[in-house]
């Protein structure tokens, strides 16, 4: 018995839920050389900015017992490039593709949103929004309502109806189903979570901290039951709003209990620096499991954890359009 994997973010459906996270892949070319990525359900960008950027100072990378931090800084070629290069190399191929972005005001990332909101081979977009708004003393755009809601308008505003905006959200936060609901009602079509909570680790050897940048972001199987927590908890408060489930994932089993707590779709990031064909044998073991269950769609099985034994399932698309 095969299961139907498709599943849907906002207007836009995807062949199956396996996406990769931001960042990890950058934009494809890479990933190429070992599967076709016509097999993901779509794959998200690194954060694209307006100028180039050469990020952070090395070392910007620390294992952890159960991780990694990272403080890489959003290091990219910025928009022309993007555009000029590694969006029309996706889009020739007909790779679904989100572009992350990330800004330092309000109006970069409107501006940002302006310039891909016609550029084809946009699938969706997803706002990065754990980063540092240089008009506010640095505070990240993330951690407070307000701010992530006015970031998501001004996206909303530039972006076509049928592209998709996901409002990507970070841990480090009183109350994340507050933001959630804030970028929602601002016009978020999708919420991501979660980015990576700020970490810290100290070198024993040098007696100094192991980044350059001394914290960064802590990835990996450590913060599986903090994203697994963030999702149950959105999903508890907006049930009809899709969500990428991202952190920690490393196998199917790990992505099923994302779905369970209510993500129509999963990102794999670390998992790919030891494996670049995680997403492929994460999606087969998520299928494998949901067929072992009796499922026989993915839909089945979103935010089933929340629901009383032998109550009936909506499929996504009608939860979406709640």
């Amino acid at each position: 018995m095969s299961v139907d994997m498709r599943t849907f973010l906002g207007h836009v459906e995807l062949a199956n839920p396996i996406t990769t996270a931001a960042g990890c892949a950058a934009s494809g070319r890479e990933l190429a050389q070992f599967f076709d990525l016509h097999r993901l359900g779509a794959l998200v960008t690194r954060s694209i900015t307006m100028a180039p950027r050469a990020g952070r100072p090395t070392p910007r990378m620390a294992e952890t017992p159960a991780g990694l931090l990272n403080a890489v800084g959003l290091q990219g070629p910025g928009v022309d490039a993007f555009l000029e290069r590694e969006l029309p190399w996706l889009a020739q191929r007909g790779i679904k593709t989100i572009v992350s972005i990330g800004g330092g005001t309000v109006a970069e990332y409107a501006a940002l949103a302006r310039r891909l909101a016609d550029a084809p081979g946009v699938t969706a977009v997803e706002v990065n929004l754990s980063c540092p708004n240089i008009e506010d003393r640095g505070r990240v755009f993330a951690r407070e309502g307000g701010a992530a809601a006015e970031v998501i308008a001004s996206v909303r505003s530039v972006m076509r109806y049928e592209l998709p905006v996901i409002a990507k959200l970070a841990p480090d936060v009183a109350d994340i189903a507050a933001v959630a609901r804030a970028c929602v009602d601002a016009g978020a079509d999708a919420l991501s979570m979660i980015n990576n909570p700020l970490g810290m680790s100290i070198d024993t050897v040098t007696l100094k901290p192991a980044l350059a940048a001394v914290t960064g972001g802590l990835s990996g199987p450590a913060i599986l039951p903090l994203a697994v927590r963030c999702v149950w908890q959105v999903h508890s408060a907006l049930p009809g709003t899709p969500i990428i489930g991202v952190g920690g994932v490393m196998t199917g089993a790990d992505a099923f209990q994302l779905i369970l707590a209510g993500a129509c779709a999963v990102g794999v990031g670390t998992a790919l620096f030891h494996d670049p064909y995680a997403c492929l044998r994460i999606e087969r073991e998520l299928e494998d499991l949901l067929r072992a269950r009796g499922f026989q769609r993915l839909a089945d099985a979103v935010g089933l954890a929340h629901r009383p034994p032998g109550s009936a399932a909506r499929h996504l698309h009608e939860e979406s359009s709640l």
